[in-house]
């Protein structure tokens, strides 16, 4: 089967980089400078010493992706990020550190959760320079710099900083922000008009893109959301299933999502800038250009998001079948546009009933998806008599929303209610008795997959959205990645927990497997301290794009 290769090559991946694990000061600092290109950050020394505190497994690869979101931002002149951060022109929520006193300007629940993580930074022994985070209190992620502006300020960014054999030339302490009153206020165009966040989008993926050649930009809703998914296998699978996850996130490369996701039909808010500013966020579009932070229900540890203490039942006495409950979420969904969002598809694939009628029509379609060929990934209940495969699907999944969330509201839910029964909620706790669990995006991200991770259940996992976590996992090993068609769910179902009528084999002791490494490797790089070092390195990294010496500013105390 396709998936027992891609979990042995997941495994290689995995065990070739926790190798490049770093144990010592020098070993952490010469990892930085060949894969950086720079000197480490100032004070570089008190991060490695507050990782060590913490107990932290440190292997550079990690924190790619704030290299990935900061790199831009050394093409942009340090005094107008200062500006930009510090003014409110961006946005009024912000996250200050005077002299080691942490600050904000606002009282809101995102803003106090990243005020409180940064404040147990600075309270347990980290030191944290003289920074302005603007943060977004929004679900949607908010800048969109075109692919050409990125590539021009990465080629700027390209010769400041770069290691020089002259180290006594290297500044090792961060000066002051000085009076920023001084400074000119950056101004922002915030485009607010939810029909354009597909043509934004577009404009952020490379010239030779599927999305940049299909030149459309406000999705056609008019016509069928069956005829926007894929009828081959998605790009960046191998034999259906995928095997590229940055490839299968991007809608770049999947540009049918356009009239198959909320966010590029119509965000719930939309505050949109073309200008690269600095504004912190919990998760993102890929090819968005904010900085990546854990996400405030990650470090505020919600019940409803974690299930508390308990992580599951022990595997031999879970449901063999997978659990999914959530609101109508993913953005403003309408009479005529909810055929196409996500949630409304992935639900309708595991009733039965819509499943059965699609498997007679010619066409395999629905009102939110077509059906793949069946020979596409040969499913058993969907080979010799395809109206099996409606009362398989629908005997396995215990999935339903569990709040109709319809716009106008006050017109009521006339038009999802014949399609979607709302089913009582279950506790996350209680989703922990169950074998799989799916995790899709919803206005943003879920805020379920660290929980998900670290139960002793399975997560599969959709997503167009990045977080703070993403280069410490591997898909295949730690989680089941999956398409954002779900052209692949029956697939990966099958796979997991059997054929209909056991005419194919489950393969249960491979899931348990993969449930039991993903939860002791969130255990060991997705707590709590470890969104503290995470932190901790972004700041110091932040703190030195901010500072007009930045070229010369760095960390060269083991040299």
């Amino acid at each position: 089967h396709p998936i027992d290769h891609l979990r042995e090559q997941a495994a290689q991946q995995f065990q070739r980089t926790v190798a490049k694990r770093t144990r010592s000061l020098p070993e952490a600092a010469a990892a930085y400078r060949l894969r950086r290109g720079r000197h480490p950050p100032p004070a570089f020394d008190a991060w490695y010493r507050f990782a060590e505190s913490k107990d932290a497994f440190v292997v550079e690869d990690f924190f790619d992706h704030i290299y990935d979101d900061l790199e831009p931002f050394w093409g942009v002149p340090a005094r107008e990020i200062r500006a930009a951060a510090a003014g409110g022109d961006v946005v009024p929520s912000i996250v200050s550190v005077r002299n080691g006193t942490v600050s904000k300007t606002e009282d809101f629940w995102r803003i106090n959760y990243w005020a409180e993580l940064v404040r147990s930074v600075v309270d347990e022994g980290g030191y944290v320079p003289d920074v302005d985070m603007p943060v977004n209190n929004m679900d949607e992620s908010r800048v969109l710099v075109p692919w050409e502006d990125v590539e021009a300020l990465v080629g700027a960014a390209g010769k400041e900083g770069r290691i020089t054999e002259n180290s006594s030339a290297v500044l090792d302490r961060y000066g002051g922000f000085g009076d920023l009153s001084q400074e000119v206020p950056v101004p922002v165009d915030w485009i607010h008009d939810h029909t354009e966040i597909w043509s934004l989008f577009q404009s952020t993926c490379p010239p030779d893109s599927p999305a940049r050649q299909n030149v459309e930009g406000i999705p056609d809703l008019s016509s069928p959301a069956a005829d926007c998914m894929p009828v081959q296998y998605p790009e960046g699978s191998y034999e259906g299933y995928v095997s590229n996850w940055t490839i299968a996130t991007d809608p770049c490369y999947h540009p049918h999502l356009r009239c198959l996701h909320g966010t590029f039909i119509a965000p719930i808010s939309m505050a949109t800038s073309k200008r690269l500013v600095p504004i912190f966020g919990g998760s993102k579009l890929v090819r968005n250009n904010e900085i990546s932070i854990p996400a405030a229900m990650y470090w505020g540890d919600w019940q409803e998001y974690t299930g508390g203490d308990e992580h599951g039942i022990p595997w031999n006495k879970k449901t063999a079948g997978l659990v999914w409950r959530g609101t109508q979420s993913g953005g403003w969904n309408t009479a005529e546009t909810w055929p196409h969002f996500h949630r409304h598809r992935f639900l309708s694939l595991l009733n039965g009933t819509k499943v059965s009628a699609a498997t007679g029509q010619n066409d395999r379609s629905s009102l939110t998806f077509r059906l793949p060929p069946s020979s596409l990934y040969n499913i058993s209940a969907d080979q010799q008599n395809s109206s099996n495969l409606g009362p398989w699907i629908s005997s396995l999944a215990n999935a339903g929303f569990s709040e109709l969330l319809c716009y106008p509201p006050e017109e009521g839910c006339a038009y999802a209610e014949p399609h979607f029964a709302v089913l009582p909620q279950i506790p996350m706790q209680a989703q922990y008795d169950y074998k799989l669990l799916p995790d899709i995006d919803g206005n943003s991200y879920s805020a379920r997959f660290r929980a998900f991770l670290l139960s002793t259940s399975l997560p599969l996992k959709a997503t167009i959205y990045r977080e703070w976590h993403d280069s410490r996992l591997w898909p295949w090993l730690h989680f089941v990645p999956m398409d954002n068609s779900y052209v692949d769910l029956y697939g990966l179902v099958e796979y997991f927990l059997g054929g209909d009528g056991g005419r194919r084999e489950a393969h249960d002791v491979e899931a348990a497997k993969m449930a039991m490494e993903g939860q002791e490797w969130a255990r060991k790089v997705l707590r709590r301290e470890d969104m503290q070092v995470y932190v901790h390195r972004l700041l110091l990294e932040y703190a030195r794009v901010c500072r007009d010496e930045r070229a010369v500013l760095g960390w060269v105390g083991d040299l």
